[in-house]
């Protein structure tokens, strides 16, 4: 047995299968993907709220993490790598999309939700996709996917600060799009990027400490 191998209750982590394909294990990076997959489509789809576009940006995604295997250097957490990697394609096909805007088509879910609610998630959504990709990129890591603010800063290779100046500036954004959701009891609050209406937003005067 390779000095590198685990033994057989070992846990191959995911640095460990990284690292096993790279020295040519045609199976580790298929086990790499399935772990995580789920995740990193979540984060595609609601960055670019086309689930076609979606899905070609992760299979590039995806192909260029397979390519670049050799060169992680393990700074950060495969994870975060492969997040970083994900929503680096995504801002891409965003860019590209701004020379040739279409109508994003609102993600649906397999789980039926009464009409109301189906209604707020596609104008959250339809609202996500009228903001700058990096506020949006920076508020679906932190407000949808629920990361800290400290792994969207690793996982899009800018400062912590830079994260929250987006998400409050995205948050502030969709304050003003999604202002026909607020509740007429408290005006001040409206439905989080992933649609639950129990998140606050801050107005365009709140300040950037509270991402």
């Amino acid at each position: 047995m390779d000095a590198d191998e685990p033994g057989p209750r070992e846990v191959r982590d995911d640095a460990w299968l990284l690292r096993a394909h790279a020295s040519g294990d045609p199976h580790a990076f298929a086990e790499l993907v399935r772990r995580h997959r789920d995740r990193l489509w979540a984060v595609a789809l609601r960055t670019i709220g086309d689930r076609e576009e979606a899905a070609d940006a992760l299979q590039d995604a995806l192909l260029s993490a397979f390519r670049a295997a050799g060169s992680f250097r393990g700074d950060s957490a495969v994870t975060t790598w492969l997040h970083r990697i994900v929503v680096n394609a995504c801002l891409d096909r965003a860019r590209r999309r701004q020379a040739r805007p279409t109508v994003p088509l609102p993600e649906t879910d397999i789980t039926p939700a009464p009409a109301t609610d189906r209604d707020t998630a596609m104008d959250v959504q339809q609202a996500l996709q009228q903001i700058p990709a990096e506020q949006r990129a920076a508020l679906v890591l932190v407000d949808v996917q629920g990361y800290a603010v400290a792994e969207a800063a690793a996982m899009l290779g800018v400062a912590e600060g830079t994260i929250k100046s987006r998400c409050a500036r995205g948050r502030a954004r969709l304050a003003l799009l999604l202002g026909h959701l607020r509740n007429p009891v408290d005006g001040a609050r409206v439905p989080s990027p992933d649609g639950r209406t129990k998140a606050d937003i801050p107005t365009a005067s709140a300040k950037e400490g509270g991402a």
